[in-house]
Parts: C-alpha cells; structure tokens; sequence
C-alpha cells in the first residue's frame, strides 16, 4: 500500500493555504433543483470541481445515492472519470460508494481505471449503508435481506483491498483474478487511499482498527460526532497507510453576503430533507417555494433542529462557525458541503468561504 502523506490520506503538505486551521475540502451531491435538469447539474458539478481546485480545496468527493429526483450522483466511478478530464490537481474521490451494492472486484476495476486516469488523484471512501430505501437497496443488491450485506462489510472491504493490491493467496480461489488496471500491470504501484465513512461507531471502531483514515457525516448525524471520533482514535491501530488517527467530518455550510440570503438559501435544501425524510422526494424546491411552505409543527421543529446543524450566514460568520467545529472536534479535515437551489447560490458560497480563510485564487 502507498504510504500517505503527512497532510492526511493521499495528501501533500498543508500549505500555502490561507488561515484555515485544517484543510478544507467538498463534497458534491449534484443536487438538481426545480426548473433544471440532471444534465445541468452534472455540468454544474465539474464546474465547481474546477473552483475548488483554483481557490486551494484539498479533495472534491462525490456521493452515491439512488432513487433520488434531486440528486444525480448515483455513479460515482462515473461522474469522477468525467470530473478528472476537467481538473488537473484536486483530489478526487467516492463520499462514498456504498460497498455493499457492488461487486468488491467491480470497485477495484473501476477505481483501478480512475487511478490510471488520474495518477496520484484517486480517493475511495467507501460505506455501508445503501443509499437509498429499502426497496431500491433490494433492487440494486438483487436481494431482500439487507442485513446480510451490512454485516459482510468487513469481509466485502477485505477482498476488495486484495484485490486493489494483487495479493490474494496461493491458495484462495481468487488468486488468478486480477483487478486491472492495478499492480499486475507493473507501474508505480500506486492505487486509491481506501477511506471509510460512517455516521455511527461501527465504521469508526473498524476504521480504526484496520488503520485506515475515517470520514464522519457530521452534516446528518451531529450528535454522533464525537462519540464515533473518540471511538475511532481509541481504537487506532498503526498501519502501512496511517500511523496515526486521520479524521475527516462532512459539514453543511453555505454563506452568503447577507444572513438573510443565508437562511433563505439553506431554507430550501432543509424543505428538501424534509421531503425525503418523510417519502416524498423531489427536486431541490427554489426559495421562494421553500419561505411559502406552511410547516406544520412536527415540520417545524425537523427543520428547525435541521438547520440547527447548518453553519450558515455571513462569510465570516461561517469562517467563525467552522473553526468552532474544528476545535471541538479535533477534526483533522473539514469537508463542506454546500445544498442549495443553484450551482450558482453553491459557486458563490466556495468562493466566499474561501476567501474568509485568504485561500488562494489559483494553485
């Protein structure tokens, strides 16, 4: 396994970056809201990849997810091959693939491909939790008895590191498949940094157990945080990839030049949450929808409490906000994600966060 760097997983130093205390990342849902399309969030999200890698984010993730009106990523492989045709130095990776839908050999091809693609660029952040309902979780896995495919995680993530690295034994009777592209072929020997996410402590106990860098979703599961970070350094044990604790959490943030615009914005990515919390996906709702919306009490306080987890507001309002979460977290890695009717509202926001920590404006 390539060692990492000592800016965390796959990493270079951390430098040269502003004021930020740690570095900061993104993560994109290719969120697609009312009046716009798949094709132009897709578009949308290469655009932003762009912007993070000139104003100096470290790492651009996508996400899996499925069945979802106002969300195109459900390729991650996909999308990362089209995204590193359109960036040059950002790291690019799965926040995640959710292992338990795929074939581990199917994975290791894949991200195989996009390591070739992209040398040196490549992070895979796997999951284990569908994505999804339960009845699309079943269409994808082909069957009914989803708990089986949590509980195999473990020996789905051992394979497919055997496969990502050639190195099943002699004797298993997987030992004359390879992954390819990947060692078989000679080269640099490189493949992708293998990342687990988590929003409990199942992932964080494994991750750090096995060593590996872990990747909390602050963002829809706050009050997890830290007891699944302590649980992770508690259970670190050194490794060919980390010889210490590297953990990365997901914050929603968006900032805008007035809090007013703010909450106005985050307001219509809440309404979406809503929806889909109660079995009524759709498309990200525009602000105005979302401001006329009549919440019923129970809505009222999902939202409320929703928005609660949000940093959101003026951008150094938001600087202020995301330095607090990183001195009460010990988080080694801030990835932001930014949910909003627009590209553009997103654009904008990046661009403000950056700024708030003097990032540089072209790398």
């Amino acid at each position: 396994m390539r060692p990492l760097g000592p800016a965390g997983p796959g990493g270079t130093p951390f430098e040269a970056r502003g004021s930020a205390p740690v570095p900061l990342s993104v993560l994109d849902l290719a969120t697609v809201g009312v009046g716009s399309t798949a094709t132009e969030a897709l578009r949308a999200s290469a655009r932003i990849a762009r912007i993070a890698e000139e104003r100096g984010f470290t790492r651009f993730w996508v996400a899996e997810h499925h069945s979802m009106p106002g969300v195109a990523s459900t390729s991650p492989a996909v999308i990362l091959a089209h995204l590193a045709a359109h960036t040059e130095r950002v790291r690019l990776g799965s926040g995640g693939v959710m292992l338990p839908n795929h074939a581990p050999l199917v994975i290791a091809e894949q991200f195989g491909t996009l390591e070739a693609l992209a040398p040196g660029r490549i992070d895979l952040g796997l999951g284990r939790a569908p994505g999804t309902d339960g009845a699309t979780a079943a269409a994808l896995r082909r069957t009914d008895n989803l708990r089986e495919g949590a509980d195999e995680f473990p020996q789905q993530l051992a394979e497919l590191t055997r496969f990502l690295d050639d190195d099943f034994p002699d004797d298993h009777r997987y030992a004359r498949i390879h992954a390819v592209p990947g060692p078989v072929q000679g080269g640099d020997g490189g493949r992708p940094p293998v990342w687990l996410l988590g929003s409990s402590g199942f992932s964080a106990r494994l991750a750090g157990q096995l060593g590996l860098p872990f990747a909390f979703a602050h963002h829809f599961s706050a009050a997890n945080t830290i007891p699944a970070l302590e649980l992770y350094r508690e259970s670190f044990r050194p490794s060919a990839a980390l010889s210490e604790p590297y953990a990365l959490i997901g914050v929603s943030a968006l900032a805008a030049d007035e809090e007013r615009e703010a909450r106005r914005q985050v307001l219509t990515g809440a309404l979406a949450m809503l929806r889909l919390r109660t079995g009524r996906p759709g498309l990200v709702p525009t602000p105005e929808e979302a401001e006329a919306y009549s919440f019923s009490p129970v809505e009222r306080d999902f939202v409320d409490g929703w928005l609660g987890n949000v940093i959101h507001g003026t951008p150094d309002a938001v600087r202020d906000g995301l330095d607090a979460l990183t001195k009460r977290t010990g988080a080694d890695e801030l990835m932001i994600t930014a949910n909003a009717h627009t590209p553009e509202i997103r654009v904008r926001s990046y661009d403000l966060i950056a700024t708030a920590y003097a990032m540089p404006t072209s790398r």
